[in-house]
């Protein structure tokens, strides 16, 4: 095996695999060194979005349907797993079978800036080259809860997605994203969910008026919200956990036969050895780079979960833009201009957003309008039976350009994006409202939304 490459990469992910046949058209030997078998092609596909995404349509399905839940759940689970080892194996032959890119099994070190040894099974080997790209994502971040360290009923979020017997009762750590959207798979397989959230608002990063309305749908689906709560300890007992609590009232038990541990995660950046390679990382693990995703080493760059900032596998696709342009272009796309991120929860119905909040508006200086639409008032919600909702847009009242919006309906995830598009090349909100779209779809909701 070849020890000097032209450019290697650490991490099989969104960023890395796509750079990496960048680079090869480019006319670049290439190494891409992967911790885990289990994860080619990154996080999204094995343990994130593609899993969860797959138990969200099932679990809707479930909700509906009149099949048992235990064995629709089981029958998820199958079809999940079937679904994640075929996007896997794509992922992997379509980079394995190019003779320019070779595809490494083993754990990165820095040795300097110029040399990484891989620990693989059958030892250790030292390669080199003179350009590192790190893509090694993220990881749960397990807080330091009496009782949580082995327990055989507490989960992460990667661990529950194969658990293959449906558990009665849920509890929930963490009133986050990742821990709200599982409340709802969950939910909608007939489980009793509990989310324990420490902070007093929640979603406190979201629009209260679609906060209060989220937690009243969950409350509905059988997950209740918990706020101001401390787990004080988890004790296992037979055939099921005690989550020891502290409200601002008293001591609580709460029975469960799963525990998610949903409390945010971290960059996975504590065995690359960066020291070595006089690579930064912030207080939080996460990789310093600027503007064009190059770190502190000139020679090294960083791209999705690894860098500490959004965590969204569209995003390290978008690093790998940045990073094309520097490496392979004319480094006019850097990270100033990627615009607002949209992203979705997808709950049932899914909660979407995009840009500032009201609050977030005024207090930036702008003189604000918002425009509200309940999802009961289009035509298709009513068709899909689920009119649950609202759609919330945040305007510049002076220029007629769109601050925000924020997306509480059936289809939001698609809706959001127009509104991005919109947002990205500077059209006011009255391109939408005198729009054509066909009928009847979600979309002509924002003929409505922004009829003002």
């Amino acid at each position: 095996m070849n020890t000097k490459y032209d450019d290697i990469i650490i991490g099989f992910g969104k960023g890395g695999k796509t750079i990496a046949g960048a680079l090869e058209k480019s006319g670049r030997k290439v190494a891409l060194i992967e911790k885990s078998a289990k994860m080619y092609g990154g996080t999204c596909i094995n343990v994130g979005c593609i899993p969860t995404k797959s138990l969200v349509h099932s679990a809707g399905a479930a909700a509906s349907g009149c099949i048992e839940k235990s064995i629709a759940y089981a029958n998820a689970v199958a079809r999940k797993t079937q679904l994640v080892e075929k996007l896997r194996l794509k992922n992997y032959k379509k980079l394995d079978t190019n003779p320019n890119i070779t595809i490494i099994d083993g754990t990165a070190r820095f040795i300097s800036d110029h040399k990484v040894e891989v620990q693989r099974a059958d030892g250790v080997l030292v390669l080199e080259s003179d350009r590192f790209f790190i893509n090694t994502g993220s990881s749960p971040f397990i807080p330091p809860i009496q009782g949580i360290q082995g327990n055989p009923y507490v989960y992460v979020s990667e661990s529950l997605l194969d658990m293959e017997t449906l558990p009665e009762r849920l509890v929930i750590i963490g009133g986050g994203y990742i821990g709200v959207e599982f409340a709802s798979i969950y939910a909608d397989f007939g489980v009793d969910v509990t989310i324990l959230q420490d902070g007093s608002v929640f979603l406190p990063r979201e629009d209260t008026e679609i906060a209060d309305m989220v937690r009243q749908n969950l409350d509905h689906r059988g997950a209740r919200v918990l706020t101001e709560v401390q787990v004080q300890e988890i004790k296992q007992k037979e055939g099921f956990a005690e989550v020891v609590i502290k409200t601002k009232d008293d001591i609580e038990i709460l029975t469960a036969e799963a525990i998610l541990v949903a409390t945010g995660r971290r960059p996975n950046t504590k065995e690359l050895n960066l020291e070595a390679a006089g690579v930064h990382v912030n207080e939080r693990g996460g990789i310093i780079t600027d503007n064009s995703r190059t770190t502190t080493a000139p020679n090294i760059f960083a791209m999705g979960d690894v860098t500490g900032g959004l965590q969204f596998t569209y995003i390290s696709l978008d690093d790998y833009r940045i990073v094309a342009s520097k490496v392979l272009g004319d480094g006019s796309y850097t990270l100033d201009k990627r615009g607002a991120v949209p992203y979705s929860v997808f709950l049932n119905p899914p909660f979407s957003r995009v840009g500032m909040s009201e609050k977030e508006a005024v207090e930036a200086g702008y003189r604000v309008k918002t425009v509200k639409l309940p999802a009961a008032a289009i035509p298709k919600a009513q068709v899909l039976e689920q009119p649950d909702g609202l759609l919330k847009a945040v305007l510049d009242a002076d220029t007629n350009k769109i601050l925000g919006a924020h997306l509480f309906c059936e289809e939001s995830h698609e809706l959001i994006n127009l509104i991005k598009m919109a947002m990205d090349v500077g059209l006011d909100y009255t391109v939408l409202k005198n729009m054509i779209f066909t009928h009847p779809t979600m979309g002509e909701a924002l003929n409505d939304l922004f009829s003002v």
